[in-house]
């Protein structure tokens, strides 16, 4: 019988020191406040460029990733998924620009579909588990949080980018401002707001 896979990191994009790319970087104000969309964005697309084996997702050259280019292809995301005053607070406004933008180099290779963050848990994790497993990035939305240890993540879109099993839970490994975290997936899911975000599906 195949012993249960444990733990699953992605070979994650590297830019310099830092994993993917880092909203700090960006010049311009909108996008250095509210890019966190675009950004996760150009991270998949770069990762796909990479490992999908599809450069055109990524306009500029593979061989030497490095922070210059990444801020340049944020200024290309950006009409696709620019900040808005309330930001890029629905799946629907993310799964749209993706679409346009892959639509726009002729990608065709993936689909994506977006997950609710009030579906049941066991159904998030069944999805994370497998798209994880497929070596697939996860671009994640969270809204608001009843615990004050993820405010920093509040309203914000990130990249998930592995999980652990531990006797305790489920760990996952979200991407953001360049590092990686662990967080408890149950508890992340399970924000307890009205208003929840959720999660893109790639297959």
């Amino acid at each position: 019988m195949q012993e249960e896979l444990n733990r699953q990191e992605l070979d994650y994009i590297r830019i310099g020191n830092e994993m993917g790319g880092n909203q700090d970087w960006l010049p311009e104000w909108d996008m250095n406040r509210g890019g966190c969309a675009a950004v996760t964005a150009c991270d998949l697309c770069l990762y796909l460029a990479v490992w999908e084996k599809f450069p055109a997702l990524y306009p500029f050259g593979l061989e030497s990733l490095n922070k210059e280019d990444f801020i340049r292809f944020t200024q290309i995301m950006k009409p696709y998924l620019a900040p808005r005053s309330h930001g890029i607070d629905f799946l629907e406004t993310y799964l749209s620009g993706l679409a346009d933008y892959w639509r726009g180099v002729g990608f065709v290779g993936l689909r994506a579909e977006g997950l609710s963050g009030m579906v049941p848990y066991e159904t998030a994790e069944a999805i994370i588990l497998a798209q994880l497993d497929a070596g697939l990035p996860i671009p994640y939305l969270m809204l608001r949080h009843w615990d004050p240890s993820l405010e920093d993540l509040e309203w914000h879109w990130f990249n998930l980018a592995g999980y652990e099993k531990t006797p305790e839970g489920l760990l996952v490994k979200a991407v953001t401002y360049g590092r990686g975290l662990w967080l408890d997936l149950r508890r992340l899911w399970d924000t307890r707001a009205d208003r929840r975000g959720g999660l893109i599906r790639l297959f």
